[in-house]
């Protein structure tokens, strides 16, 4: 109905507004190999917190993909050291 979708474009304006600025906040305090590869991780954290908040079912197909995430992450980040 019009008000669930009121709710639904507010909540989503508010909730990117908030990431934006904080992201925005951020980023002058991080290298630009450092802010690309944390921002690599956004789908994972996104699948986690479906996971925990949203009762999201946990799959192999996720795993796997996290994994394959993150490790590329980790690559990069002890490739440099």
């Amino acid at each position: 109905d019009a008000p669930g979708i009121a709710y639904a474009i507010a909540s989503g304006a508010i909730a990117s507004g908030v990431g934006y600025a904080i992201w925005y906040t951020v980023l002058p305090l991080l290298r630009a190999t450092s802010a690309a590869t944390l921002q690599l991780s956004v789908p994972v954290i996104a699948a986690v917190g479906g996971i925990l908040f949203l009762g999201e079912a946990l799959s192999l197909r996720l795993i796997l993909a996290a994994a394959a995430i993150l490790g590329g992450i980790a690559l990069v980040i002890f490739e440099k050291r």
